[in-house]
């Protein structure tokens, strides 16, 4: 084997072993694309047939809820779509969901990117940083606390730290934007994007539909509303 041979055997190993032991990350979505970690497409009747079968019940006050009931923030051990792989789930959603991810040298940690951000439609460019990383912040699309409401606090500790860090629950967003949102219901909140009305609440309806969670009758025809704006056949946008 020639010295230019072996030069490139021995890149294409460190690429090889990179990548098996490195996270896995899909590219970001744009403003107006669907996301690798969209709902996947449902006819509109589907998703209005699941959020009909969510039991309706008026909300638990929250005297006993504790984010610790969900586990440590973050946490690796939570979901198998996100788990074993050492890197805390914000960091696995940051890659999911930017553009152009740049990471540290522990594979973990994202430094930069481009977020197309769903509730918004802006483009933020991200970087780590101590007044700039939660410029983008991973929101819980049925936040834990209104889970907690709707019937949460019924789960086993496992169930709810995997709702914590289920990817189908979480997406990267505008940190204002999340901050604004809380812990409010679809009746209280919507993105302020009307062209994300149809996912956010197909989101929705599958996270509570998953983990068997009610919903107020506000919420229910909050839900139904922007279900309604769904293309007949996909429940997504």
């Amino acid at each position: 084997m020639t010295s230019r041979h072996l030069a490139a055997a021995l890149v294409l190993v460190g690429t090889l072993s990179a990548s098996a032991c490195g996270p896995l990350a899909t590219p970001g979505p744009t403003a107006d694309a669907t996301p690798a970690h969209a709902p996947a497409a449902v006819g509109r009747g589907a998703v209005l047939a699941q959020l009909n079968a969510l039991a309706v019940r008026a909300q638990i006050p929250l005297a006993d809820y504790s984010r610790d009931a969900f586990g440590p923030a973050w946490s690796d051990a939570g979901t198998v779509e996100m788990s074993g792989n050492s890197c805390p789930t914000r960091q696995d959603v940051l890659a999911r969901d930017l553009d152009d991810v740049v990471r540290a040298k522990d594979g973990c940690t994202v430094l930069s990117g481009v977020l197309h951000d769903r509730y918004t439609g802006r483009t933020i460019d991200f970087k780590r940083g101590t007044r700039t990383s939660m410029a983008v912040q991973i929101d819980h699309i049925v936040p834990l606390a209104l889970g907690w409401q709707s019937g949460a606090r019924e789960l086993t500790e496992k169930q709810r730290l995997n709702y914590a860090n289920d990817p189908d629950n979480l997406i990267s967003t505008d940190g204002p934007t999340n901050a604004g949102k809380g812990a409010k219901d679809a009746a209280a909140w919507m993105p302020p994007r009307a062209e994300s009305h149809c996912w956010y609440a197909t989101a929705q309806v599958r996270v509570k539909t998953k983990y068997r969670l009610s919903v107020t009758p506000a919420e229910k025809t909050a839900l139904r509303t922007a279900l309604e704006s769904c293309p007949a056949e996909a429940g997504r946008q």
